[in-house]
């Protein structure tokens, strides 16, 4: 049975031409993966590994996007070497960035303004990260802080640390987050202890502790809506 490599599709199936014609919108993720791994093997199109990259992955992209280099490559997929798993990371990531820049000059208002900024930057690790942005009077952001990066059960987070931080930009308020990798949402024992404790600190130096934000690739769970603050 002969192979039919994308270049002796019709014009319209073929992922680059189907971009031209019709939009960047019009294709799937898998067309889009398809475009940058560039060319398949003797036996698999683009097209193939692109899907066979997803199938790996759940077809989840934010699981994609944090995987690493090495980790695309430990994934077995024959004909994904490293420098299309390269181009992969850097495609994704440069998504991630730019979503989290265009969240990142919008008004913060709510705990679903956050979130949406807070799961830009952390739904997608395989590792839990405790991080803090702090905000201006206005309610904007001028400053993203990764405080600790631990395990995949965990992470430290230092009071001090976080209040240190909002000091040096002046920050009138600040929300803390974390990841949780499992996608379990619920806040522990030790999550809630440690919010009093950031939130009293906070007080001491007139800086206002709005929300602590736990997410993951299920959703987000907000202190402030829950009444735990």
């Amino acid at each position: 049975m002969g192979y039919n490599t994308i270049k002796q599709w019709a014009i319209d199936d073929r992922p680059r031409e189907k971009l031209l014609l019709k939009g960047s919108n019009a294709l799937s993720n898998a067309e889009l993966l398809a475009i940058l791994i560039n060319n398949g093997t003797a036996n698999t199109s683009a097209l193939a590994l692109a899907q066979q990259l997803l199938q790996a992955v759940d077809n989840h992209l934010s699981r994609l996007a944090g995987m690493s280099v090495e980790e695309i490559r430990q994934l077995g997929i024959k004909g994904l070497g490293p420098a299309k798993a390269v181009t992969i990371v850097a495609a994704l990531e440069l998504g991630v960035r730019t979503h989290s820049y265009q969240l990142q000059t919008q008004t913060v208002s709510s705990s679903k303004d956050a979130a949406q900024y807070l799961k830009a930057q952390l739904q997608h690790k395989t590792v839990e990260q405790f991080v803090a942005i702090y905000l201006n009077r206005a309610n904007k952001i001028i400053r993203h802080e990764t405080i600790s990066t631990g395990g995949i059960t965990g992470t430290i987070a230092d009071p001090k640390i976080i209040l240190r931080k909002g000091l040096e930009c002046n920050a009138c308020s600040l929300i803390i987050s974390h990841n949780h990798p499992s996608g379990n949402l619920n806040p522990s024992n030790a999550d809630k202890t440690l919010t009093e404790k950031i939130k009293q600190a906070a007080a001491l130096v007139d800086m206002a502790l709005l929300d602590h934000i736990i997410v993951s690739h299920e959703g987000y769970f907000s202190f402030a809506d829950e009444g735990l603050l």
